[in-house]
């Protein structure tokens, strides 16, 4: 009996020094990790198929291009390393770091190294937390639920809800008090990123065409961080990016809900989004000219920017021996909002009409 406990106590103390060398070739064939994001990579193909996708201009299958190349099919792209003796091994402080996350979310990369260079860091960043202070293992790994997209309800847990509200908050209280709070009713109204996040996060002109002859993404999109764009998403007024894209002179534009992480914690002023410059051209029946060409030189529109049916005017770029050139029209042939983001609503563009005096200006209207 003496000797049955012992092996057991050897084998298992033999496991427990062994538990971090892995065999680093083969992907976790068994694991319902097999139906996470991360590994089937289907958000990106669906949003490229879908009806009105990309796809419908480009006639090449999402299996031809390289987007899967970033999708980890196994373990080992997030977790190994290898030791001081070059064997291989399981790492969990290495799936934990910015730059292994970096490795395939370039556009959080860019968000990173565009918010240091300007000095508007987002004040996650700035109190020192990482990716996975946030997202965590049903994020990362999945829940053996398959999903179309990250949208898809349970796909991302990660929310400022989950910190900032409710008395489990382990970060700065949301205090329902303040005015911008309380006017847009708790939240019922607006998204959080609405408000605080700081800019869009937008590769302008992604010049597919350029992008199949070279194989590289570098000169072949304009990153641009002077806007912010709202859609309405299931109900609510929330920040967005739009997907603009060009091949074979065919232009392509979609809009979708998203989380550029730069965020502040105190939010935009109310004369920001309401009544804005752009939202005075709205109203008198005119469009916002997000990007212009002049002499020579890219513009882009800066502020908030709603987003509706016939509202935004693009200037879509063709580019011709390495040198961008303006193409004619500036309908896009393909406009999307269907499958994730929805056009502003006219109650919420109406409310976003509204002419709201800052504090400063009130002050001043009183002393006139």
């Amino acid at each position: 009996m003496k000797k049955k406990y012992f092996l057991l106590f050897c084998c298992s103390f033999f496991l427990i020094l062994n538990v971090n060398q892995v065999k680093a070739e083969e992907p976790c064939l068994e694991s319902f990790y097999q139906n996470s994001l991360h590994f089937s990579g289907e958000g990106m193909r669906y949003w490229y198929e879908a009806r009105d996708g990309f796809m419908s201009l480009t006639k090449i299958p999402y299996n031809q291009l390289d987007c899967k190349q970033c999708h980890a099919n196994s373990c080992d792209q997030c977790h190994l390393i290898k030791n001081k003796a070059g064997k291989k091994e399981f790492s969990v402080n290495k799936a934990k770091k910015e730059t292994t996350c970096f490795q395939c979310h370039e556009g959080a990369k860019l968000v990173a190294q565009i918010s240091k260079k300007k000095g508007q860091e987002d004040v996650h960043t700035a109190a020192g937390m990482s990716c996975v202070d946030c997202h965590g293992e049903i994020d990362v790994h999945g829940d053996d639920k398959a999903r179309k997209s990250m949208r898809d309800p349970g796909a991302v847990k990660a929310g400022c809800e989950k910190c900032h509200i409710g008395d489990k908050a382990t970060g700065p209280k949301y205090d329902p008090t303040i005015r911008p709070h309380k006017k847009h009713k708790g939240g019922k109204q607006l998204h959080c990123s609405a408000c605080h996040v700081r800019w869009s996060m937008n590769c302008y002109n992604c010049h597919f065409s350029e992008f199949m002859k070279t194989k590289t993404r570098k000169g072949n999109f304009i990153p641009t961080t002077d806007w912010l764009l709202l859609v309405n998403y299931k109900g609510k007024v929330t920040a967005a990016t739009a997907m603009v894209l060009v091949y074979d002179k065919q232009t392509y534009v979609s809009y979708t809900p998203y989380f550029t992480h730069n965020v502040m914690k105190k939010g935009r002023a109310c004369e920001e989004c309401h009544g804005n410059e752009g939202m005075q051209l709205v109203r008198r029946g005119k469009k916002i000219p997000l990007v212009n060409y002049n002499n020579g030189e890219i513009e882009f529109w800066k502020g908030v920017v709603p987003v509706a049916d016939n509202i935004i005017e693009w200037q879509f770029m063709d580019k011709q021996k390495g040198k961008w050139t303006p193409l004619e029209s500036k309908e896009p042939d393909i406009e999307r909002f269907s499958l994730y983001a929805e056009p502003l609503s006219k109650k919420q563009l109406k409310l976003l009409k509204l002419r709201i005096r800052s504090k400063k200006e009130k002050k001043k209207k009183k002393e006139n």
